[in-house]
């Protein structure tokens, strides 16, 4: 007999992203390990971004339950949808840009609405799954966040019924960097620090994406903490010719704090001294780019060399992935980013193509492109040693030997990870 599993999740096709991804993927391998995963999400969430082609991955036999949510976000846009779908978006201008309209809202959100803007969602989801856990004989539940809310379903669940419960962290509480953003006051952050404390304790395990977020929620709990990367899948997507330019492409948001000026100016001095790479490079932005990014690019003369395509459907991202001369991957130049592991890095691994890395000291990043030889990671100070590396690539690509050989890669594949989830279960 399968053991069941209640997942409790917000983001779920027809949400696109990578916040979806990865329990879309575990949901998809477990019953290959003989566990039934339920899955619990609102019936009518207000997505910042939709990708209906994810849609075919979910299987026509998974028990899916849902439940009206109330948001704010859909109030707020009646004031301004513009800024209200950007900050949805993770997508918010720098503290000396913002307009009034903008600090108030990102005000609200910060100090009225906490941990998120879901919270609404936490008192009718525990009455309703009270009854459906009871009624269906489920022992076990998982809850994934952001939004970090949805703990709080599974901390009221603990309490009442003293299930087996699991907080899934795809992205850490109180020290992830847009909460500096939010303009908390002092009880604010107090409130944040002790729901966090509560959902720590409380969980008969954490699972976490990096090994730097264990370290951080080490010194909160003596609960047990399981490090599961996000990892790729494997997929059926020809291999499609590559481009005939020098692309660097960037896959994924570029949000203002996310801005490698180290990189535009490398790129635009080897424009300057190399007339082959001026005549050969180009820079592809796929997905979504925030207007300081745009204007930092202008002010290096790169304009020029710029296609900004905008959002796409995952398997058009990878179809990018694949034909890209060069992938970009961009972290905030943070301590608070240490931690954080994009999605999209183990899709690029597989993707047989270069990535070059930008980020803060002590990255997770920076080991994993080490360990599987799939990548370069720089420091935002490391002007000569990036520029080199790109000069690198663009003579390998000259002669048609850029090539990317990683190692190891098999443990990151999204079944392997699951199979180490259903062992934990």
């Amino acid at each position: 007999m399968r053991k069941k599993v209640l997942i409790v999740s917000y983001y779920w096709p027809p949400a696109g992203g990578p916040g979806v991804q990865r329990w879309l993927k575990f949901i998809k391998y477990l019953p290959d390990f003989n566990i039934e995963p339920i899955v619990y999400i609102p019936e009518n969430p207000n997505y910042p971004i939709v990708d209906e082609s994810l849609l075919s991955e979910v299987s026509e036999s998974l028990t899916i339950i849902k439940q009206p949510i109330s948001e704010p976000y859909k109030l707020a846009g009646l004031f301004s949808k513009k800024k209200t779908d950007t900050i949805s978006k993770g997508i918010i201008t720098s503290d000396e840009k913002q307009s009034a309209l903008e600090k108030s809202l990102l005000f609200i959100r910060g100090n009225f609405f906490i941990p998120d803007a879901r919270k609404s969602w936490v008192k009718p989801s525990v009455v309703f799954l009270e009854n459906y856990i009871k009624n269906e004989g489920i022992d076990t539940v998982i809850t994934t966040g952001p939004p970090h809310s949805l703990h709080l379903i599974g901390l009221q669940l603990k309490k009442k019924l003293n299930v087996n419960w699991l907080a899934d962290f795809r992205d850490p509480w109180t020290t992830i960097g847009y909460h500096k953003q939010l303009k908390l006051t002092k009880s604010a952050k107090n409130k944040h620090l002790q729901l966090e404390r509560d959902v720590l304790n409380t969980a008969d395990r954490i699972l976490v994406t990096s090994h730097v977020t264990k370290a951080e929620f080490k010194t909160k709990t003596d609960k047990p903490i399981s490090v599961i990367t996000n990892g790729y899948d494997v997929n059926h997507i020809a291999k499609p010719a590559l481009d005939s330019s020098f692309t660097l492409a960037h896959i994924g948001s570029l949000l203002s704090k996310r801005n490698p000026v180290i990189l535009w100016q490398v790129l635009s001095d080897l424009i300057a001294e190399n007339m082959d790479f001026a005549k050969d490079f180009k820079l592809n932005l796929i997905g979504f780019v925030s207007e300081d990014i745009l204007k930092s690019i202008e002010k290096y003369n790169l304009s020029n060399y710029l296609n900004k395509i905008g959002y796409v459907s995952h398997e058009e991202a990878i179809i990018f992935q694949k034909k890209s001369q060069v992938l970009l991957l961009i972290e905030i130049n943070s301590p608070d980013t240490r931690c954080i592991i994009p999605g999209k890095l183990f899709e690029y691994m597989v993707s047989e193509r270069p990535i070059i890395a930008l980020g803060p000291d002590g990255s997770d990043v920076a080991e994993i492109l080490k360990e599987t030889n799939t990548g370069t990671y720089f420091k935002y100070a490391d002007y000569d040693a990036l520029k080199l590396q790109i000069q690198a690539h663009f003579d390998a690509y000259k002669k048609g030997a850029l090539e990317s050989h990683g190692i190891g890669l098999q443990k990151y594949s999204r079944k392997a990870l699951t199979k180490t989830l259903a062992e934990l279960l």
